[in-house]
């Protein structure tokens, strides 16, 4: 587990209002292809470069992952660029006390002689200011590069080049900055088999923008938690708590340019409370009953009721299909990650 260095109220309010200064002056001198932590600019954008960087040919990623980074930065080289852009030595000091200030763990205040502390308003823009020399590097060099905050691609037109530059960025990395490629995580791959803030991207000329197989496994865990039969709520409920996630994922992976997927989740997301409302329902006679007063045919609902499968396939089935109608489901405040529900 990462140490998170949540300042007191009195440190955060001087934390934010040094941030404020700081970032005012130094945001204009970072890279136009930094993309993380800074005014104006988003993961979308990043994708969307990314994207832009792929249609245009260069079409193998060097996918650098940096070891604990944010645990790892070394204090000195970081004190170092702050003193090229801050002379005030009161901001100094403060800013290195920041730094060193601890982390609490087990009842005990333990030392930070590296890194820069998780949780803090200052963290993100030190942490920018130390790869902003990556950055910087990549452009004298001519790259095609992305990076939001510690995740940087750089999008070639071979794997052998990939690779001369993936070493060439371990070397640099380690002798000028003091940080170390995660090997295991990185790689020199096409982008369709990697993953970018979440997003992956279709082969072929036009590339397109698609949810990472990952992502998409973490939606479904999330959902599965949200919908575990054990929280005791209602289906309405259940539709209500599970919408206000629904929402917020919508609004970051609608960003994809594949609707197919997105309609594919909201069929999977409905025929997973109708198998909830069929296990609560619990027994035959009642869910005959239920069938019954929801306009299925006497046949139809007796055969369902008597059926042996589980309520998953039954999820699926015509009865149920009929019983809970996409329309019904909506009523009861189901959001959709896709297009909006119709009858």
């Amino acid at each position: 587990m990462r140490p998170l260095g949540i300042p007191t109220v009195l440190d955060r309010f001087i934390q934010q209002a040094v941030m404020q200064v700081l970032q005012a002056d130094w945001d204009p001198t970072f890279s136009e292809t930094s993309f993380g932590f800074r005014p104006g600019r988003s993961a979308h954008q990043a994708v969307e470069r990314a994207q832009a960087y792929i249609a245009s040919g260069h079409s193998i990623v060097v996918d650098i992952d940096l070891e604990k980074f944010f645990d790892r930065v070394n204090h000195d080289i970081l004190m170092g660029l702050i003193a090229k852009r801050v002379t005030d030595k009161h901001i100094l000091k403060l800013i290195r006390s920041f730094l060193t200030a601890g982390v609490l763990e087990g009842g005990l205040v333990g030392p930070t002689e590296e890194g820069t502390p998780q949780g803090g308003p200052l963290s993100p823009l030190l942490s920018n200011l130390m790869l902003d020399v990556l950055d910087k590097e990549l452009e004298g060099r001519g790259h095609r590069f992305v990076r939001y905050a510690d995740d940087c691609n750089v999008y070639v037109r071979s794997q052998r080049a990939g690779e001369r530059v993936m070493a060439g960025i371990e070397k640099f990395l380690a002798k000028r900055l003091k940080l170390k490629v995660n090997k295991a995580k990185s790689a020199v791959a096409k982008p369709s088999v990697r993953k970018f803030l979440g997003f992956s991207f279709t082969g072929g000329p036009q590339p397109r923008r698609r949810i990472a197989p990952q992502a998409l496994a973490r939606f479904k865990a999330m959902v599965r938690e949200l919908t575990r039969r054990t929280r005791g709520r209602s289906l309405a409920q259940t539709a209500k708590e599970l919408s206000i996630y629904l929402i917020g994922w919508r609004g970051y992976f609608g960003f994809c340019q594949t609707p197919s997927v997105l309609r594919t989740l909201d069929e999977w997301l409905r025929r997973r409370l109708r198998a909830i409302a069929w296990k609560q329902w619990k027994h035959g006679r009642a869910r005959f009953a239920e069938l019954r007063r929801r306009g299925v045919g006497r046949e139809l609902a007796a055969q369902t009721a008597g059926s042996p499968h589980g309520p998953w396939r039954l999820g699926n089935s015509p009865a149920l299909t009929f019983a809970l109608p996409t329309r019904f489901l909506s009523s009861i405040g189901l959001a959709s990650v896709a297009a909006p529900m119709s009858a």
